[in-house]
């Protein structure tokens, strides 16, 4: 439910979400989701950059990834004091696809889609969007007490997993996930229009 705002004038708050920086797996396009790898130089030097760009929010919850990748680009954004962590803003379980590329995939699984199939057990039991959208889920009814209070909420994590956040609160199927990309070190604004939640912006790269 959108927070009630009874003057026009006053900004409805906000879920703003940061993807991590650029690691070695992400450039290369390797499915990374357990796998604790860190940021890239470049990957460093982005995740700097967002933080003048949220300077001046009022977060009233920060949350992050567990994974080394998603904690060092909040601290770097300028949030390491801040910083809570969750599981369930934890990446995909890619199971047997852990490491491998969309391509790689394919030799195995021509016709193989992540929103639609899902990744199979491997090291790890592999999930499915659907079980993705119950953990985010989760997330986004955590923040919503802080929304009510009129604060926003920072979420930083991972590409698939704040594309399935995104799609859950605009209200699409767990594989709506498919139609949204965000870039490494992007940033999304999550938002309310006339009582409906809205995407205010997507894939902003600093």
């Amino acid at each position: 439910m959108a927070p009630h705002h009874p003057y026009p004038s006053v900004k409805p708050p906000q879920v703003v979400l940061v993807r991590h920086g650029e690691t070695d797996w992400s450039r290369t396009g390797r499915h990374t989701g357990f796998t604790d790898v860190g940021l890239t130089e470049e990957g460093e030097r982005r995740a700097r950059a967002v933080g003048p760009v949220l300077a001046e929010r009022d977060f009233g919850l920060v949350l992050s990834s567990p994974r080394r990748r998603a904690m060092r680009t909040a601290e770097l954004a300028g949030f390491g004091d801040r910083i809570e962590t969750t599981e369930d803003l934890a990446e995909f379980d890619y199971g047997a696809y852990e490491g491998l590329t969309t391509p790689q995939i394919h030799e195995q699984r021509p016709d193989w889609d992540l929103w639609r199939d899902g990744c199979p057990p491997g090291e790890t039991p592999g999930e499915t969007a659907g079980q993705v959208r119950i953990r985010v889920e989760r997330v986004l009814a955590r923040a919503q007490p802080v929304l009510d209070t009129g604060k926003d909420v920072l979420l930083v994590a991972h590409g698939h997993v704040l594309r399935a956040l995104g799609a859950a609160w605009i209200g699409l199927p767990p594989d709506g996930g498919g139609n949204l990309v965000l870039s490494t070190a992007g940033i999304a604004e999550l938002g309310f229009e006339h009582g409906k939640r809205v995407l205010d912006l997507w894939n902003a790269v600093p």
